[in-house]
């Protein structure tokens, strides 16, 4: 039986908030030109972009003390200052989003909420207090105040000091203007207002299981699903591949040179949910404290303030974990599929260089719940096992990239790959993600466009 094969200008593979807002900008700049988004699941935003599957936090550089490390001595806020640019560059392109009606309702998608960093311990007092004078010198960060007086600490984190001595060596920044965000309420809303676009096609519960270039520069895509008949092909100018975790095996089919040497490893999560309305209510702040030697930057532990379809929720986490899957909804072979001959020395050299986190992931994979409780009582002393349970988070996929010794390192941030004739894309890593997704979209056209 022949396979339908259709034509599309862009395709873009994953139904998340990457895509979403490429589609936006690729529909402005190019009005009459098809679009075509095929997602995997049967609903857009369930794995990366999904509320449960990640912090929320409109990550700006407020509170997130991976991005302002101490070097000689000194502070380095570029990566701070960075990411907060970057930010307030998506966060204005929602509100332009919402007045141009792309958003229906901005108010289900952002809230207000401070963002914390809280510290004990007088190297990280001391740290902190450092960081601080270095960032109050820059203008986004000057309004962040910073205190090591228990009594003002507690009028900002209330439920966090009860059960702690006066005589503990703590510190914490407050940054009030921070915002926790729905980045799943974003992506459906910009959906269905691309669904009701004549030239934008978005097509559900479908995967893309291969694709390969054509002599004329094209890329035909090789797809299956429910909607279309079992299988069918489509043929692209353009493809971007914004699958999260899944990004990877689809781009190594691609066979183009620069994604030769890129490796993944796979690190999944857990929250700790409290249940009890009662202490939910004591705490509004995002709380970001300092990782532990050896984890992942993912893994810094806070305690999260979130609004979740219409509901106040709390979150402490989270907790890494090990498995062989990409995506939440991936495969169990979906790491051994992805090792090829020109990134096993990638693979291997990474997993050399980072035996701290082999250790670390190991040591998170056997924690029990009273193991995770007390995790969160250095956090909230008087937490009760009672009012918390355990919630399935998100799954990320760092990125191990070739060293100029042909070895791998492992990178905790996001990298754009984009082919030498600019006809495919492809966007890897985790961090920061979706809040900064404007940035990292205008950056894919600027670079293919």
């Amino acid at each position: 039986m022949a396979k339908t094969i259709k034509h599309s200008e862009f395709v873009l593979v994953g139904g998340g908030i990457m895509s979403a807002t490429l589609a936006i900008l690729l529909l402005e700049k190019f009005p009459k030109k098809k679009i075509t988004i095929i997602e995997k699941l049967p609903k857009v935003a369930e794995e990366s972009s999904e509320a449960w599957n990640n912090a929320g936090t409109g990550h700006a550089g407020n509170c997130e003390l991976n991005y302002t490390p101490e070097k000689r001595g000194a502070i380095d806020t570029t990566k701070a200052l960075d990411i907060a640019n970057q930010f307030n560059e998506t966060f204005a392109f929602w509100k332009d989003c919402a007045e141009k009606g792309y958003i229906k309702n901005l108010s289900k998608c952002i809230n207000e909420v401070p963002h914390v960093s809280f510290v004990e311990g007088k190297r990280n007092v001391e740290f902190l207090e450092k960081r601080w004078n270095a960032l109050k010198e820059i203008p986004h960060f000057k309004d962040m105040v910073f205190s090591k007086d228990f009594d003002e600490i507690k009028k900002w984190i209330p439920l966090m000091m009860e059960g702690r001595s006066k005589k503990q060596t703590i510190a914490a920044t407050y940054y009030h203007n921070g915002y926790d965000v729905n980045f799943g309420e974003i992506t459906e809303q910009l959906f269905r207002f691309l669904e009701s676009q004549e030239n934008v096609q978005l097509i559900k519960h479908s995967s893309v299981y291969n694709l390969q270039q054509t002599d004329n520069k094209r890329w035909l895509l090789s797809v299956k699903g429910n909607q279309v008949g079992k299988q069918w092909k489509i043929v692209t100018n353009y493809v971007f591949i914004g699958t999260g975790g899944g990004a990877l095996p689809l781009l190594e089919k691609s066979n183009i040179d620069e994604a030769k040497g890129y490796g993944g490893f796979p690190i999944s999560g857990l929250w700790l949910r409290c249940t009890n309305p009662e202490v939910i209510e004591k705490h509004q702040a995002k709380v970001y404290g300092k990782a532990k030697k050896g984890s992942p930057p993912m893994s810094v532990p806070h305690m999260d303030t979130r609004m979740i379809n219409g509901r106040k929720e709390l979150l402490f986490g989270p907790f890494a974990g090990f498995t062989t899957k990409f995506l939440k909804h991936g495969s169990m072979f979906d790491l051994p599929r992805s090792v090829e001959f020109d990134n096993i020395l990638s693979l291997l050299g990474a997993g050399y260089q980072n035996l701290p986190l082999v250790k670390y992931l190991i040591k998170q994979v056997s924690l029990k719940f009273k193991d995770r409780m007390e995790l969160l009582r250095e956090f909230y002393p008087e937490a009760n096992d009672d009012d918390w349970k355990i919630e399935i988070a998100g799954q990320r996929v760092q990125i191990i990239k070739r060293n100029k010794k042909g070895f791998g390192k492992l990178e905790f941030g996001t990298e754009i790959i984009v082919s030498k004739d600019k006809t495919i894309a492809a966007l890897l890593g985790a961090s920061p993600g979706a809040s900064t997704s404007y940035s990292v979209m205008k950056e894919v056209v600027n670079k293919c466009f």
